[in-house]
C-alpha cells in the first residue's frame, strides 16, 4: 500500500529524464526562437516549463506551452483557473508536493491534456467532477496519496468506470471498512451514500396532546386532540398549496385522544375527555360533519389517558387506558351496531399506556402503569379475551410502551420521565434489555419506520428532542439529530404524494411539521 521513498525517488528521477528528453527533442531542430517568459522558480523552453521551490501555481507560462512538471514545492492548494490560458497544454506533472485541496475547477479549461500526475502529495479527496471536460486524458497518476474512500470520492470510482483514462494501482487509506483495498476495485455499490433528516415543514399555531394519521375514502388525515381549546381538530392535506389545512373540528371537552377507527368503509372517532364522559362519533357522509352515537361507560373509564385500536380475527376492538384510581382500562368490541365492553383488564393501578402488538403470531396488549411495572396480557382465543401472561422485570415507573421489528426481531420502546428510557428485545421468552437512554422529563420514545430507515424520537420537557437511527451492525440505536419541540407528546407519520411528514404534538407550544427527506453525501 505504501510507497518507499526510494521507489518515489525513482519515479521522480524518471519523470525528470523524460521531461528532459522532450526538451531535447522539441528543440533539436536548430532553429533560433524567441526564450518564453519564465516565471520565478522556473526554467523554461519553447514547449516546456519545470517548476521548483515555488509558493503557488504561477500565472504567467507562455499560451503554447505542451508540458508543465512541479516538483518538490511547497504550495498546498491548487486554486480554479490554475492553468487557464494553457490551450495545448498535454502533460501535467503536479508531483512531491504538498497539494491537501484542489478547486473543483483548477483544471478547467485542459481540453488537449492527456497526462496528468497528482502523485506522492498530501491529497484525501478530489472534488466532484473536477476531470470535467478533460475528454483528451489517457492517464491520471494518484499513487503516494491518502486518499479516503468516502461518499465524496464515490464520484470517482463512477468515473473511473466510465472514462478512457487509466489509473495506476492506488489504495484507500480509510474509512475502516475499505482500508487497504485497491479503489480501482471497488464499485459504485460499494458506497451506501443515502443518508435522511427531518426537516421542518409547517407549523401549526396550536397545542395538542396527541395525534394520528388515518386513511378514509382514499384520502389522508390527520387528528389533533387540543385539551386547552376542547377539540378535535382534523386536518387535510391540500394537493395546491402543498400544506395541511383544516378539515374539520368535533368540540369536546379537555380532549386528550381523538381516536379514528375505520370499519366497513364508515370513519369513528372515539373522543376520550377527562371531564364530561368520553364519547363516539360517526363522520355522516350524506350531513359531511361528525355526529356523536354512542357514550362510554364512566363508570369504567373515569380518566382516560391513551386508546389502541386493533384487529383480531377479522373483529374490531378499542381498549383505552384508565389512570384514575377508581377505572378500570376496558377493551371494547363492534358488534356492527356500536361499541358494547368486551373485558375488564386490571382495576385500580392507574395505567397511562396501552400498546397493541403481536407476539409469535398472537395479539398481546401491554399496559403500562404509574403503579406497577408494565403487564403483558395474551389474547386467548377459545375465551375470546386478554389472559395476564407476564410483566417486565425491574422497569418501574414506565409511562408508555411502543413496539417495533428489525428483520423480524421483535423491539420496544420503553418511556420513563425520571431515569433512563430503554430498549429492549424479544427474546422468544421475555423482553431483554439492550439499550438505555438518559431521558429525564421524557413522555414520549416513538419508534417510526419509513422504508429501510428506523428511528426511535425520544421527546423531553426539559431539553431538545433526540431523534435516533437504528443501526444494524451495532443492533443499537445511534444519535442523529436533534428537534426543537416545546413539551412533545406524540409522534406519527402520513405519506401523501411520495412524500412522508412527521407530526409532533406540542402540549406548550405549537404542534410541528417535518417532512423526511433523503440526502445523496455523494453529491
Amino acid at each position: 500500500m505504501g510507497y518507499p521513498g526510494r521507489e518515489a525517488r525513482g519515479w521522480r528521477g524518471w519523470t525528470l529524464l523524460v521531461w528532459v528528453a522532450a526538451v531535447t527533442w522539441l528543440s533539436a531542430d536548430g532553429r533560433r526562437v524567441r526564450q518564453p517568459r519564465c516565471p520565478a522558480g522556473c526554467i523554461c523552453t519553447k514547449d516546456n516549463a519545470l517548476c521548483e521551490t515555488v509558493r503557488s501555481v504561477p500565472h504567467t507560462f507562455p499560451s503554447d506551452v505542451v508540458s508543465l512538471l512541479f516538483t518538490a514545492n511547497s504550495f498546498d492548494l491548487i486554486d480554479e483557473d490554475a492553468f487557464l490560458g494553457l490551450p495545448h497544454l498535454e502533460y501535467l506533472f503536479i508531483e512531491n508536493n504538498k497539494i491537501a485541496s484542489i478547486s473543483p475547477f483548477a483544471f478547467r479549461g485542459l481540453k488537449a491534456l492527456i497526462h496528468l500526475s497528482l502523485a506522492y502529495n498530501n491529497l484525501e479527496t478530489l472534488p466532484k467532477d473536477v476531470f470535467k471536460g478533460m475528454d483528451a486524458l489517457t492517464k491520471v497518476d494518484l499513487r503516494g496519496n491518502n486518499l479516503i474512500c468516502d461518499c465524496k470520492l464515490k464520484w470517482l470510482v463512477e468515473w473511473m468506470h466510465h472514462t478512457n483514462a487509466t489509473l495506476d494501482q492506488i489504495y484507500c487509506s480509510a474509512p475502516p471498512i475499505h482500508q487497504g483495498k485497491k479503489i480501482n476495485d471497488l464499485l459504485p455499490h460499494s458506497f451506501d451514500c443515502i443518508t435522511a433528516e427531518f426537516a421542518s415543514y409547517q407549523s401549526l399555531k396550536f397545542e395538542s396532546i396527541s395525534v394520528d394519521a388515518f386513511t378514509f375514502a382514499e384520502d389522508q388525515y390527520v387528528v389533533f386532540p387540543q385539551p386547552f381549546a376542547g377539540t378535535c381538530s382534523f386536518l387535510e392535506w391540500d394537493h395546491v398549496e402543498m400544506t395541511f389545512r383544516p378539515y374539520d373540528t368535533i368540540e369536546s371537552t379537555s380532549t386528550v385522544v381523538c381516536k379514528p377507527m375505520v370499519i366497513d368503509g364508515h370513519l369513528f372517532v372515539i373522543v376520550a375527555q377527562l371531564f364530561g364522559g368520553s364519547h363516539i362519533y360517526k363522520r355522516d357522509a350524506s350531513a359531511n360533519k361528525f355526529i356523536k352515537i354512542q357514550d362510554i361507560d364512566i363508570l369504567k373509564i373515569r380518566k382516560p389517558n391513551d386508546i389502541e385500536t386493533f384487529l383480531i380475527d377479522g373483529e374490531s376492538f378499542f381498549v383505552i387506558a384508565d389512570s384514575s384510581k377508581a377505572g378500570s382500562t376496558t377493551v371494547y368490541k363492534w358488534n356492527g351496531n356500536g361499541f358494547y365492553s368486551h373485558q375488564s383488564l386490571h382495576p385500580w393501578y392507574r395505567d397511562t399506556d396501552v400498546e397493541y402488538l403481536e407476539i409469535s403470531n398472537k395479539p398481546h396488549l401491554i399496559l403500562s402503569s404509574s403503579s406497577q411495572r408494565p403487564v403483558v396480557y395474551q389474547w386467548n382465543r377459545s375465551q375470546k379475551q386478554f389472559d395476564r401472561r407476564t410483566d417486565i422485570p425491574e422497569m418501574e415507573d414506565v409511562f408508555s410502551v411502543k413496539h417495533f421489528r428489525v428483520k423480524g426481531d421483535l423491539f420496544i420502546c420503553l418511556t420513563r420521565f425520571i431515569g433512563d428510557s430503554k430498549v429492549m428485545r424479544w427474546d422468544g421468552a421475555m423482553f431483554k434489555e439492550v439499550q438505555t437512554f438518559p431521558s429525564r422529563g421524557s413522555m414520549v420514545f416513538q419508534p417510526v419506520s419509513i422504508g429501510k430507515w428506523q428511528y426511535a424520537i425520544l421527546g423531553s420537557d426539559y431539553s431538545l428532542t433526540q431523534v435516533y437511527q437504528w443501526e444494524a451492525k451495532r443492533g443499537q440505536f445511534v444519535p442523529t439529530q436533534e428537534l426543537n419541540i416545546q413539551a412533545p407528546r406524540a409522534f406519527s407519520l402520513v405519506s401523501i404524494d411520495d412524500r412522508v411528514f412527521l407530526l409532533a404534538s406540542s402540549f406548550k407550544g405549537k404542534t410541528q411539521i417535518y417532512e423526511h427527506l433523503m440526502i445523496d453525501l455523494s453529491h
